[in-house]
């Protein structure tokens, strides 16, 4: 709201450099909120994913959670007005990259009762598959 308040008053003032600056700021923190959302539904996908493949199973919880993650990283990603998304494909494999560390390591709080460490438990997966198997989901309409 701060942001909005200093905006109007470089418009009243005509300062427009300091008004484009404020918007390309309010922009950019925008998307740094998509991507934490995203981010974090990235993580409870991957989390999901890796449980399935590790134990070669999985539970209407586990398809329901992929299925919801998916649509939600779907709905923040696109662009309402303007149409387009906030994160390219390239952005959002980076997120599912740095996403996979966080997953692995709650998947080895849950998969196996807890049995595994996340190193365990990461040699009984094939992460690049995995990462794969969730962008291919986040892509498909």
């Amino acid at each position: 709201m701060e942001e909005l308040l200093k905006l109007r008053q470089y418009i009243q003032e005509q300062n427009y450099d300091q008004a484009l600056t404020l918007i390309d700021e309010m922009e950019e923190m925008s998307k740094e909120d998509k991507l934490n959302k995203i981010y974090s539904y990235a993580v409870i996908l991957l989390l999901h994913l890796i449980k399935q493949a590790a134990e070669q199973r999985t539970t209407r919880s586990w398809e329901f959670s992929i299925y919801n993650a998916t649509k939600e990283i779907k709905r923040v990603n696109k662009r309402r007005k303007s149409g387009g998304y906030y994160a390219s494909e390239e952005e959002l494999q980076e997120i599912l990259t740095d996403a996979f560390d966080t997953a692995i390591k709650r998947a080895a709080l849950e998969a196996f009762e807890g049995q595994y460490t996340e190193v365990e438990l990461a040699a009984k997966i094939d992460s690049e598959q995995i990462q794969h198997q969730a962008m291919t989901l986040i892509q498909t309409d």
